[in-house]
This record gives structure tokens, C-alpha cells and sequence, in this order.
């Protein structure tokens, strides 16, 4: 049984190990700074207005918020606001490129950011495809829907889940623009800009324009208006409350909470910029105010846009893939069709662009920590850009987009990103708790290990003062803690105290929905008592507990009370969404830490490059030399200490 003490020891080690970079040299970069908070803000706008304000919103109310799509953006868009201050502290803390996967790998764990960047690569691969299928459906309403019906004729599916017809137009865009990305898209930032300008003006266009035709009524249809009116617009096979039971809320309470956690889609453009860290001019605060700006700007526009459409037109008679062009249509404003696709075709271009170019960064960033395939890393000489990540993810991304159906995209990258965002909502509130580092460098050493030279590595640990040797568990301690800074002891309950409250945040939310669809009764009563008692207890023992006082440029408010919001309502959207989408979601989780389980957990780059537990214990503390397992360190010979030549470099890579 050696190989599982070994691997358990390995495993122990792995769920705690952190990426170390230089805190002298953090704030460094090899990328050139020049965008300003303008920039950062234009491009989480151009990221996330796309596919949300074009498809989106049509597909939501129609099948499943009714008018209440309005409510379920609103939500959606507080719950964004959370995730992004949440993000906002780790972009403080670590203003490097790589959004929410080095935040966490260089704060909480190895483990814990394999997770976030496994559920980024599929929010991105996802999030492509989407918008690559809404760029297709809105550019095929300026030629008559020629492409959907040639497709139709030729080889249509009949298959849940699936797409109506493969979308071979979708992979043609995303391959162009993959080929674009991997050798050479040069002044990003400008034409971000000028296409986001543009989209902003198209949609005050379409908000201006349609409440001209707005007709309060459609908010509150009864169950036999709709039925008449969906047998007059030549509906088939429509039977007697098919599309709910009328009114803001047709489809009830159940159905706006279905339609927030597929909303919550339409935000995940924000955290494109945390992959800016290097060049913004100054991150630690125009990562945060970019962010929150975005945001903001971005929940006026869909909450105005989501008002208008349903206004326009009722929701049962929209079109799921191009529900502005058909809306105008239907109001007899045809010559309104041109200026909305074009402006629809400009906005998904933007947010095609956002989704596909941090995508592959992901990717690098994790194959260069060892964490995926090395070959990933494999950066092309002349474009300096990772070019076999660019391709597999857009390859990826364009076989989606063939076969699945773009709802069931959405709600898969909304689950995956939720539960990258909940992690780092988590993350966030364990590093509150956590005793302060005495050092956030790591000392390295050169040791001898089979007849090779290689690096070795000493964790930094918290500082080990009598108190924290000594200190011992008591009941009262959970309530009431002997100290006012937190201490090994304090950090750890608030570890468990968490765990715990992520887990009844789970079944309650469990509870909730199936009561909610069922009704209430004496069962379903008792558990959500008893799990909201655990919840409430959890959070009380968090609250009681000390946190440390480190300084950063910016600090999520009001800790824990934020950061246990964020969870719950990301938890809660998370159990909402449809069985299926679950088991998609087990299966990529299944695919990843078979990967970290058998590779990554093994080929660390920390964990090559550190001692393991047990040389931690016994080798005397080095002298401090040059670490080349630092996240963009500059590559450096071992004889001389200088920088590497670029023929060099290449060889390294």
C-alpha cells in the first residue's frame, strides 16, 4: 500500500501548494502598459454586450422568463457585481496576467486553481461557440435565412440538445478568426474601442426606436390571449398554457430563477479583464474600476434592451437566435432590420474576439505551469503567440458550435463560470482568515537529486510563534477566539466552517427548487430548516473568527457577508439550471482531473521545483537566488545570471 500513502501525501501536498512569485519584482512584466481604465472598461463592455443583447434575451423570455427576463438580467447583473469586487481584490493582490487562475493558484492552491481554470477554459470554449452561432444567425437575416434553409434541406437534426442543423458557417468564422489571433491581431485595444462605441449606439438606436412601438399589454397577457394570438400567428401543435400562465411572470417563480442562471451568461465578459494585469498602466486600480464600470454599463444596456424587446413584441412569437431583427419586422419597421444586424454582426465580432483571446491564455498559462500538456505552451517565433492552444481551443470551440443548440451552450458555460466564480468567492474569504506571511518570496536553492542539477524550493510558511505551536481546539473557541489576529487554529475553522456552508448552501438551494416545482410540504419544511440553521451557524462561526489586517489597494467590503452572498446566490443559480447541464459539467470535471490527476498533480512545475514535505523538514534554509519557476520570470543562464537571448529563449520554450 506504499503507492497510496504516496499518493495521499502527494495529493495532501498538492491541495496547499501556491505559485510564488518575487513580491519585488510582482508588479514587473514583459508586456508593454498602456491601456488606462477607459480601455480596460471599453473592453469588458465589448467582451460582454454581445450574444446577451442579441440572442440571449430573446431565447430567455420566450422559453423561459417570460416578461420577468427584465427581473432575471437584474439579478444576474448584482450577482456579476459580487463575483467582479471578489475578482477585483485578487487583481489587487496579484496584478499579473491570467485572471482568476493565477489569482488563486498564487493565493490558495494548486488545486483549487486547476478547478478555476479548467471551468475558464470551458466558459471560454463556450462562450465562442455561443457567439459564433448568434453571429451566424443574425448575419443569415440579411440574405433570407438562406443559410438555415439550405441546412434545414440538407441535413437537419433531430436530437435533444442538439442544434436544429450543423452551423458549418459558425466554424468557418471561428477558424478565420482563430488563424487571426494565433499570428498576429495587432492594436486590440483600438478596434475594441471603436466596435464598442459603435454597439453602444446601436443600442440606444434599438431602445429609442422600439418604445416608439412599446405596448404595455405584453406584460400582461392572459393565458387565453396568448393561446389566440399564438394560433393567429400560425403557431402548430400550440395547446392551452404552453407558454405559461400569462402576466410578468408566465412561467413563475421557478422559470425567473432558471432564467437568471442562464442570464448570468450575458456578464461573463468581465473577467477578460482580469487577463490585462501586465498592461494595464495602473491595475490595482483600473482592474477594479474597469470592472465595476463594465458591469454597470452593461446592466443598463440589457435592462433597457430586455424591457424594449418585450414591449415590442409578445414573448411567446420571438425568435430565439435573431429576436431584434424579427421584433422590428413584426412592428412593421423593416428599414430598422439593416441598422440592428449590422450593428448585432459588430457587437458579436467584439465579443467573438473577447471570448476567443484569453481563451488559449489560459491554456499556456497552465501548460507552462505543468498543470496541462507542455506541448500547449509551445509558442511561435515570429508572432510570439501560443499557437497550437489557439487552434486546439478554437477547434474546440468551432465543433460546438457545429452540433449543440445555443441555449444548451449557454447554460453550460453559465454553470461552468458560476463555479469558477464561487471558488474564487471562496478563495477570497479564506485569505481574509489566514495568518499573514512573513514572506511572499520563496528562497531558492540548487541541489543535487540523481546526478542532476536542478532547482529545489522552500514553501514560506506563516510564522510559527509559541501561540501558534500551542494553541489547541476548543468548543468555545469557534465563538469566541483567544486572539485578535488570526492564528493556524482560527484559519483552519473558518477552512471547515466554510466547507460546511458551501455544502448546505448546495442542499438548501436543492430543497428550494424542488419544492418550489413540487410545493412545500412537512419534508421540505424541516430540511431547509435544518440546512439554513447550518448555514447560519457556519457564517456566525466565520464572522466571530479574527482577520488579518494586510494592506492591499483595493478590498472587497464587508467580509464575510459579501464573499457568502456571492457563494450562495452562485450556488443557488448553479442548482437551478437543467439536470442535463450537470451531467455535461461532471463529464469536462471528470476529463480534468483525470488530466491533473495522472499528469498535472505530477509534472507541477511547484512541485518539480520545490522540496517535497519531507526535505522541508530536514534541509537548513538556502540563500536567495534567481527563480526561474516565476510566472513570466525572465529566463536567465545558470552561469552568469543574465537574461537569455530571444534564440535562447526559444530553445527553453
Amino acid at each position: 500500500m506504499g503507492w497510496l500513502s504516496n499518493f495521499v501525501s502527494e495529493l495532501s501536498w498538492a491541495l496547499t501548494r501556491t505559485k510564488h512569485i518575487d513580491k519585488d519584482t510582482i508588479g514587473e512584466s514583459k508586456l508593454k502598459r498602456v491601456l488606462n481604465t477607459f480601455d480596460i472598461t471599453a473592453l469588458g463592455v465589448g467582451a460582454t454586450l454581445g450574444a446577451g443583447v442579441y440572442v440571449l434575451t430573446g431565447a430567455v423570455a420566450k422559453e423561459t422568463s417570460g416578461p420577468s427576463v427584465v427581473i432575471a438580467f437584474l439579478i444576474a447583473a448584482l450577482t456579476s457585481v459580487l463575483s467582479g469586487i471578489c475578482y477585483a481584490e485578487f487583481g489587487a493582490r496579484v496584478p499579473k496576467a491570467g485572471s482568476g487562475y493565477v489569482y488563486s493558484y498564487v493565493t490558495v492552491g494548486e488545486f483549487c486553481a486547476f478547478v478555476i481554470g479548467w471551468n475558464l477554459i470551458l466558459s471560454y470554449v463556450i462562450g465562442a461557440a455561443s457567439v459564433a452561432r448568434a453571429w451566424t444567425a443574425n448575419f443569415d437575416t440579411l440574405i433570407n435565412n438562406s443559410i438555415e434553409k439550405y441546412m434545414m434541406d440538407c441535413c437537419s437534426f433531430d436530437s435533444p440538445g442538439l442544434a436544429p442543423y450543423p452551423d458549418l458557417f459558425s466554424l468557418i468564422i471561428i477558424l478565420i478568426l482563430t488563424a487571426l489571433i494565433a499570428f498576429g491581431v495587432k492594436e486590440f485595444a483600438i478596434v475594441n474601442k471603436i466596435f464598442t462605441v459603435l454597439n453602444v449606439c446601436v443600442i440606444i438606436f434599438i431602445v429609442v426606436a422600439g418604445m416608439t412601438q412599446a405596448d404595455l399589454h405584453n406584460w400582461n397577457l392572459t393565458p387565453e390571449e396568448i393561446y389566440n394570438m399564438s394560433i393567429e400567428a400560425g403557431l402548430t401543435n400550440v395547446t392551452m398554457g404552453q407558454f405559461g400562465e400569462g402576466g410578468f411572470a408566465p412561467y413563475g417563480f421557478a422559470g425567473l430563477i432558471s432564467g437568471t442562471a442562464t442570464c448570468f451568461y450575458a456578464f461573463v465578459g468581465f473577467d477578460c479583464i482580469a487577463t490585462t494585469g501586465e498592461e494595464a498602466k495602473n491595475p490595482q486600480k483600473s482592474i477594479p474600476k474597469g470592472i465595476v464600470f463594465s458591469l454597470a454599463i452593461c446592466c443598463v444596456a440589457y435592462l433597457l434592451i430586455s424591457s424594449t424587446l418585450t414591449l415590442m413584441q409578445p414573448y411567446f412569437l420571438m425568435d430565439k437566435n435573431a429576436p431584434l431583427p424579427y421584433a422590428f419586422e413584426a412592428v412593421g419597421m423593416d428599414w430598422a432590420i439593416y441598422i440592428v444586424t449590422i450593428g448585432a454582426i459588430c457587437a458579436l465580432s467584439t465579443s467573438l474576439l473577447g471570448a476567443m483571446f484569453p481563451m488559449p491564455r489560459i491554456i499556456y498559462a497552465m501548460a507552462i505551469d505543468g498543470l496541462l500538456f507542455k506541448f500547449l505552451a509551445k509558442v511561435q517565433k515570429k508572432s510570439q503567440t501560443p499557437v497550437i492552444a489557439t487552434f486546439l481551443s478554437g477547434g474546440l470551440a468551432g465543433v460546438m458550435a457545429v452540433f449543440f443548440d445555443l441555449k444548451a451552450l449557454v447554460d453550460l458555460m453559465s454553470i461552468g463560470t458560476l463555479a469558477a466564480y464561487t471558488l474564487v468567492a471562496a478563495s477570497v474569504l479564506l485569505l481574509r482568515y489566514q495568518p499573514e506571511k512573513k514572506d511572499a518570496g520563496r528562497r531558492v536553492s540548487s541541489m543535487k537529486s540523481n546526478g542532476f542539477d536542478h532547482e529545489k524550493t522552500m514553501l514560506d510558511t506563516a510564522p510559527m510563534t509559541n501561540e501558534n505551536l500551542t494553541e489547541s481546539f476548543q468548543l468555545v473557541k469557534l465563538i469566541s477566539p483567544k486572539n485578535n489576529r488570526p492564528t493556524a487554529l482560527t484559519s483552519s475553522i473558518v477552512n471547515w466552517a466554510t466547507g460546511v456552508c458551501s455544502l448546505s448552501m448546495v442542499l438548501f438551494s436543492i430543497v428550494m427548487i424542488v419544492a418550489g416545482a413540487m410545493g412545500w410540504g412537512t419534508g421540505a419544511i424541516l430540511f431547509a430548516t435544518i440546512f439554513g440553521i447550518f448555514i447560519l451557524v457556519s457564517a456566525i462561526i466565520i464572522i466571530m473568527q479574527p482577520q488579518n489586517n494586510e494592506k492591499l489597494s483595493f478590498k472587497v467590503p464587508l467580509v464575510p457577508y459579501v464573499p457568502l452572498i456571492n457563494m450562495f446566490v452562485n450556488l443557488f443559480l448553479m442548482v437551478s439550471l437543467p439536470v442535463d447541464t450537470w451531467i455535461k459539467l461532471v463529464v469536462w470535471m471528470i476529463m480534468g482531473l483525470s488530466i491533473y490527476f495522472f499528469y498535472g498533480m505530477w509534472k507541477s512545475a511547484e512541485r518539480t521545483g520545490q522540496r517535497t514535505p519531507s526535505e522541508l523538514q530536514t534541509m537548513p534554509d538556502p540563500a536567495p537566488t534567481n527563480n526561474r519557476h516565476d510566472y513570466d520570470a525572465v529566463p536567465v543562464r545558470e552561469d552568469d545570471a543574465q537574461p537569455l537571448t530571444e534564440q535562447e529563449t526559444e530553445s527553453e520554450i
